[in-house]
């Protein structure tokens, strides 16, 4: 094969697929460690399809889908499974001196060079699709043979402490909880379900949303799993019948992954939820969040106030967090003070002091608060606003020079002003002290892999016709394949409703602050409303009506 020493990003800009800006902006915001094509892909600039479609042309090398070999065990056993996860391949066949090699980057000199040493073989490479090779390989390197080694030293040495059996680093419980950990972080899953069953141990993957089972242990195994997770986590092992709150860092490949952890005793034993934070490849960029250029704009304009009091609001999981800190990347430099105050403290952000609460001791969102106007802060984080005493000090914080950013569990921007004044905050410090509301919720994106267009429904054309925009004839809608789990989506977006709230809602707040006087103000704002925002993204093939009449009621 010749060796063509072009970049893949020059050739997928020559090809049409992005655009020099969105390279430029990729290759900028991208962490060191995540490969070109995974930022992109992450981005929503391209799908896993197109990227092998330009690569398979451009350097004329065949392309392959693994589901349709028979693959080789003997030839996947040539190669360790840590080389096959790092480098993105799985050798499928061998003839004769030739060793044949899916991967997802063939431009990877180094790693064909490795191979080539290691095996002795000729490597004659094939281009494959990222999530392909990811699902060979956890099905040609599973963990059958540690779950037999783990039931089978359980029954030789029944009464041996679960901690035992996890003190080593090669030990089987160890294999299996790395495996799942790897597993989730490759199907790109924000948490990891543990759930006990009456006969068995379910794990779930959440992803983009939604709950897929992994796999199923035997019940023998719940206890061995549980308490090797609170070893890792610092928890207290004899303790099964409290709930318990942890976090450990782990290293998955090359990437650092925060693991956030919560135990709950339920009827069958003890449940876990792991939640995966990752603290290289963050995507905490505003241009990231999903806002239009006009919401861009605005968002951007009132976070470069001096002071005021700016509310993300949304239910549990509609990206509040992301938000916020993407707003804070923005905001932090050498010559601000920012300090945070957190539950938890969810990533962990250079230059910025952030803040634990710990409410046995005392350390409570309030007397957080009152500690931090004392740090002589520019900007202040609070995590959430979640009563009449928070409210009060963050507001009177935003009105004494400084700029506050929290959150509310509210559904729209009305609600959240409305929420403000019945907590007891008065109304004439609400209007002083507010310079924004920012409502979102989270959607799934249209799979690039298998989306198509099809005609709009009745209800579809309704629904545009209800905000007076004009329905497209067709619509952008995924049909599944495996890239998407068969679910028609990959990945999510968010949907936004703002306020900038000016001077003249500011005066007219203070006289009017009904809900439904407040309703009225926001809908006359000309702004658009999420539902707005969401068609907008439904035209331009992002999402789908039916992910938007989920979240708007």
């Amino acid at each position: 094969m010749k060796r063509t020493h072009r970049r893949l990003g020059d050739l997928l800009v020559e090809a049409g697929l992005i655009t020099q800006e969105q390279l430029d902006s990729t290759l900028e915001q991208k962490s060191a460690s995540q490969k070109l094509g995974h930022a992109l892909i992450e981005r929503g600039y391209i799908s896993e399809q197109q990227l092998i479609d330009v690569l398979s042309i451009q350097l004329n090398i065949p392309q392959i889908h693994l589901s349709n070999q028979v693959i080789d065990q003997q030839s996947v056993n040539l190669v360790d499974q840590d080389f096959a996860r790092r480098n993105e391949l799985i050798c499928y066949r061998k003839k004769d001196n030739m060793l044949f090699v899916a991967m997802t980057n063939p431009l990877d000199f180094f790693a064909i060079d490795d191979l080539q040493m290691m095996t002795g073989f000729q490597i004659k490479v094939a281009l494959a699709l990222p999530s392909e090779i990811t699902s060979a390989i956890n099905q040609l390197y599973n963990e059958e043979d540690s779950v037999s080694e783990l039931l089978t030293t359980m029954n030789i040495r029944p009464a041996e402490d679960a901690a035992v059996l996890s003190a080593e680093d090669d030990t089987p419980i160890i294999k299996i909880i790395n495996k799942c950990l790897t597993s989730a972080v490759e199907e790109r899953a924000s948490d990891i379900h543990i759930d006990p069953r009456e006969f068995s141990v379910v794990v779930r993957f959440r992803i983009d949303g939604a709950l897929h089972t992994y796999r199923t242990f035997p019940k023998e195994m719940l206890s061995v799993l549980v308490t090797r997770i609170k070893v890792m986590s610092e928890l207290d092992i004899t303790e099964k019948r409290l709930p318990q709150d942890g976090r450990v860092k782990v290293a998955i490949g090359k990437q650092r992954i925060d693991l956030r952890v919560s135990t709950l005793p339920t009827l069958f034993g003890e449940c876990v939820v792991l939640r995966l934070l990752n603290t290289q490849d963050l995507l905490l960029k505003i241009p990231n969040v999903g806002f239009t250029g006009e919401q861009e704009s605005a968002f951007t304009k009132m976070i470069a106030r001096p002071t005021g009091l700016l509310l993300i609001t949304g239910p549990t999981g509609s990206g509040k967090t992301s938000t916020l800190y993407a707003a804070l990347n923005h905001l932090n430099s050498e010559s601000q003070n920012i300090i945070t105050i957190e539950d938890p403290v969810e990533y962990q952000i250079e230059g910025i002091n952030q803040i634990q609460t710990n409410a046995p001791v005392g350390l409570t969102f309030a007397a957080g608060l009152r500690a931090i106007l004392r740090q002589d802060p520019n900007i202040i984080m609070v995590g959430e606003i979640r009563d009449s005493e928070t409210a009060e000090i963050a507001i009177r914080a935003s009105l004494t020079g400084h700029l506050v950013l929290s959150t509310l569990h509210t559904t729209d921007v009305p609600t959240t002003i409305y929420r403000l004044i019945d907590m007891g905050v008065d109304p004439f410090l609400v209007a002083a002290a507010l310079s924004g509301v920012v409502a979102q919720r989270l959607v799934r994106r249209v799979c690039h892999d298998c989306a198509r267009p099809v005609e709009a429904t009745p209800i579809e054309r309704a629904l545009f016709k209800k905000t007076g925009m004009d329905c497209p004839p067709v619509l952008m809608k995924g049909f599944g394949c495996k890239s998407c789990h068969h679910t028609g989506y990959l990945g999510r977006t968010a949907v936004h409703e703002m306020l900038e709230v000016t001077d003249d809602i500011s005066e007219k707040l203070i006289s009017h602050h009904s809900y439904r006087d407040i309703q009225h103000l926001v809908q006359n704002s000309g702004g658009q409303t999420m539902l707005e925002n969401g068609l907008i993204k439904v035209t331009r093939g992002i999402t789908t009506v039916d992910e938007l009449l989920k979240i708007i009621s």
